[in-house]
């Protein structure tokens, strides 16, 4: 038995069923408790795996892990061998700010196999030793015989060996909208999981009917289990923003290295002192390290997850934000996320013409009204109708069925009440079809429902509206396949007008066709909008599906991924190709259909082979390893399952696709004001380099002090480059080309902006600290005014960093509030600061004069008007075709 067990399962979906049990050393009777007890020692409990979760010290340190933290660490050491004691407590204080809040982000995620241990069945009832019992499903073992009913969660993975009408919601294992009708017989191998039907996998919900099987699989080797599995061992991606911070600070590792490092042969060759020296180097280095930027980045993300939150998008994980809107292909599964999984009918044929649902008139023809009592009538589920809302239960297909009734004017209530139940034949997969036979006192109906091609079987003749014609066969096969060639589920309905009551139950013979009914689960309201939006700003959208590859192509057609005709790459087909011709064939497809969740794993790592930047969309199990794989994973916070939800970056709280196109634009929004951030620290980082080498070159004092340019970077920086976190995005963002995977922080315009600016503040610093010392010869006095020209400075460079290529006289100043109040803010700081003792003590500095105010004023505006002619130049190449950057 243990080698049956390690086969694949296709053994037992080929099998015999009077070969299982002895394949399993059981049978009818159950196994014996001695057997039991055996197995469970071998075999194990039926339990998923779970992973232990990190630490609390584990998750503090994760923290830490990253290149532009450990340059702020040996930053705080420098400070702290010199003894700046002051200055190595405001750099520590950034770090803990920033651990802090990515300490918490991390903790409140949901560990995804745990949830999946609430998709396993508490209770089972089993058969052993003869007698039915209930056990708790993690007692259940390998051989053990299963009972399962309407309403159940099946405990284990089961080969069938009996049903009655028996039917499973598979959704959260293949995606598949509608209950899958499940028999005994042996099948063909090599199928895809949504067609063993003879399986019933742990998870899933029966809906109706019972049925027997014996227990093939537990735990860690169910489909459920492989999942788990899964979900462990897969390694989620570095995110485009962190692969960009580490380029970046390798970037600002180097500066920080040759600006320390250039200090020593000036310092050497103007004949000063270690001491000085490394005073210089230390300044350098401090001025070359951007503190704040980790916790900017960590409010720029924050706040990109509050404006998404507004949109129904609930981000899981910081650095998805900016991910977003990285994104170049969308791979969205169709059930539930493209689609309202709910099964609608579209429109019935009958009478020799076809009426769509939505477009009806009120009056329909005789032939149709009975098309639509019989899906009345031969139906289950039931509806209830409260003021304008409309509840249902029961089989999807089933209260489609019933809606659209009510839709077209036959009242189903009513018609309930009129025509009273005298027998049933329920519908059975084997049979295909279920008749109900109904009286109203004096008239006897026999009404069907079923497969097109088996309700034929049973006509006649077929309905008009003026009474009956011959049966055209080939009619009724043409008009089923036309429907179903669009996606369409499509049911037959017939019926019999009986002179008496029936006598003994059987297949009926004799009827008249009435018509067919076409459903289908329909897209989503917006859906095909939002993808026509995605497709505009150069987002690829693809559907990946355990659907049929018909259904999965339908709808693809009519929300705008595809046309009709467009070729579909299904599972079996996957399993015939290698990495290398799938990485071709995925350039080319836009429906991927019958995949299972190693299919979809695939597509997904194909994709990201190409370069491209992932997002994928789900709600089932089914889904959770190509949703953590995928640089985004979108769960739906409606539908979804808590499995699908732990694995994802990003919930949508309204299941809406079109939610995912707002995020976008809001993450292209994030990156944007990422890049606004780091270019105002890493231009003002740059001044102040410049400053302190030409001084130190030119053998001047040093114009600022290792305490004051922290004071810059982390107080009055600190204040405007938060506000810049909160620019509400630039005109045609959303219109824009996706950023490559490789591009940096700071694009090659902004490097050069950087240079220049860096110049130009430089230059007005050095001339006001020159200046102020000629006049004064205080050397407190120099570096007092050098210090509040960079603060001025900055005032003024915050609105050249609003837009890389707009004029900042062409953006509104109250757009963004918060910048006014922060440059406000900063220069209201810097001016307390050099009256207040305390800070007058800290930073050694002191008031200045009206006199150099209006200098400093002056000065500062010398980098705007630099800006404003660079802008003004490249968009004047821009416009032309040269030199555009």
């Amino acid at each position: 038995m243990a080698d049956q067990l390690a086969n694949d399962v296709a053994d037992w979906v080929t099998m015999p069923t009077e070969e299982v049990a002895g394949a399993l050393d059981a049978g009818p009777e159950g196994l014996s408790a001695e057997e039991v007890a055996a197995r469970q020692e071998s075999f194990g409990p039926n339990l998923l795996t779970e992973a232990d979760p990190p630490g609390v010290l584990a998750v503090l340190l994760h923290q830490f892990q990253s290149p532009l933290v450990y340059i702020l660490l040996v930053a705080t050491a420098v400070t702290l061998l010199i003894e700046e004691y002051v200055d190595a407590g405001v750099i520590f204080a950034v770090l803990a700010l920033n651990a802090g809040i990515g300490f918490f982000q991390e903790r409140k995620a949901e560990n995804a196999v745990r949830a999946l241990m609430g998709l396993v069945a508490p209770k089972a009832h089993v058969v052993r030793s003869g007698a039915d019992r209930v056990v708790e499903s993690s007692e259940l073992v390998p051989g053990d015989l299963v009972l399962v009913e309407s309403g159940q969660r099946v405990p284990a993975d089961l080969r069938l060996v009996s049903t009655t009408s028996l039917a499973c919601d598979e959704s959260l294992l293949t995606g598949e909208s509608t209950p899958v009708a499940k028999r005994a017989e042996p099948l063909t191998s090599d199928l895809p999981l949504g067609d063993r039907i003879n399986m019933a996998f742990t998870g899933t919900v029966v809906t109706s009917g019972r049925g027997r099987g014996y227990v093939v699989a537990t735990a860690d080797i169910t489909e459920l289990g492989k999942i788990a599995t899964q979900i462990r061992e897969e390694v989620e991606p570095a995110t485009p923003l962190q692969q960009r911070m580490t380029r970046f600070a390798r970037i600002v590792g180097v500066a920080v290295a040759l600006a320390a490092l250039a200090s020593l042969p000036l310092g050497l060759m103007r004949g000063e002192t270690l001491s000085d020296i490394f005073l210089v180097g230390v300044a350098l280095a401090v001025s070359a390290i951007p503190e704040g930027l980790p916790v900017v980045f960590t409010i720029t993300l924050a706040v990109g997850v509050q404006r998404m939150a507004r949109r129904n998008a609930i981000i899981r994980r910081l650095p998805a934000v900016e991910t977003l809107g990285s994104i170049t292909v969308i791979g969205s599964d169709k059930t539930g996320t493209l689609t309202t999984n709910e099964m609608t009918v579209q429109e019935v044929w009958a009478g020799g013409q076809t009426v769509s649902i939505s477009e009806h008139d009120d009056d329909v023809g005789e032939a149709m009204r009975l098309t639509l009592l019989a899906g009345v009538l031969a139906n289950e589920a039931s509806i209830r109708v409260t003021g304008d809302e409309v509840v249902t239960t029961g089989d999807p297909t089933e209260t489609a069925l019933l809606v659209s009734a009510r839709r077209m004017g036959v009242d189903p209530s009513v018609e309930r009440r009129l025509w009273t139940s005298s027998a049933e034949i329920p519908f059975e997969p084997e049979n295909r079809f279920a008749a109900s036979f109904r009286t109203d006192g004096e008239r006897h109906l026999v009404l069907v429902k079923g497969a097109p091609e088996r309700v034929l079987d049973m006509c006649a003749d077929m309905a008009t509206d003026s009474g009956s014609a011959p049966l055209d066969p080939q009619l009724v096969k043409a008009t089923n396949a036309e429907m179903a060639s669009r996606g369409l589920r499509v049911l037959a309905m017939a019926y019999r007008d009986d002179p008496s009551p029936p006598g003994e139950v059987e297949e009926p013979q004799g009827l008249t066709f009435l018509g067919l009914q076409g459903m289908i689960d329909p897209p989503r309201e917006g859906v095909k909008e939002a993808i026509a939006g995605c497709q505009r700003s150069g987002i690829r959208v693809v559907m990946i599906t355990g659907d049929h590859a018909d259904t999965g192509l339908a709808i693809a057609t009519d929300v705008g991924l595809a046309s009709a005709g467009d070729p579909v790459v299904t599972g079996e087909d996957m399993e015939q190709m290698d990495d290398e011709v799938l990485r071709d064939r995925v350039g080319d497809v836009a429906v991927f259909a019958r995949v299972s969740p190693q299919h979809k794993l695939r597509v997904v790592r194909a994709l990201q082979a190409n370069s491209e930047v992932v997002a994928v969309t789900g709600d089932g199990v089914n889904d959770a390893p190509a949703l953590k794989v995928a640089d985004v994973g979108v769960a739906m916070g409606e539908s979804g399952t808590d499995v699908a939800r732990g694995a994802a970056d990003m919930v949508l709280a309204d299941d809406n696709f079109v939610s995912i196109y707002e995020s976008v634009r809001q993450g292209r929004v994030t990156f944007d004001n990422l890049r606004k951030v780091t270019f105002f620290l890493i231009s003002s980082g740059a001044a102040e380099i410049l400053v302190i080498l030409v001084a130190v070159a030119a053998g001047w004092p040093l114009p600022m002090l290792p305490a004051q340019i922290l004071w810059l970077n982390l107080v009055t920086n600190g204040v405007q480059d938060v506000a810049l976190a909160f620019e509400p995005g630039e005109k045609g963002i959303i219109d824009r080309p996706p950023r490559r995977r490789n591009e940096g922080i700071i694009s090659r315009l902004l490097w050069e902006r950087t240079a220049l600016t860096g110049v130009v503040m430089a230059a007005g610093t050095l001339g006001i600290f020159g200046w102020v010392l000629d006049r004064t010869g205080s050397l407190t006095q120099a570096q007092s005014a050098a210090l509040t020209a960079l603060v001025i400075f900055q005032a003024v460079h915050a609105g050249n960093a609003r837009s890389e290529h707009t004029s900042v006289f062409r953006i509104s100043p109250f757009s963004n509030p918060f910048l006014l109040t922060a440059v406000a803010g900063a220069v209201g700081l810097h001016i307390g600061a050099l009256y207040l003792p305390f800070t007058q003590f800290v930073l050694r500095v002191e008031p200045i004069d009206l006199t150099t105010w209006m200098v400093i004023l002056a000065v500062s505006l010398s980098v705007l008007t630099a800006v404003e002619a660079d802008k003004y130049i490249r968009r004047r190449f821009s416009r032309s075709g040269v030199g555009a950057t």
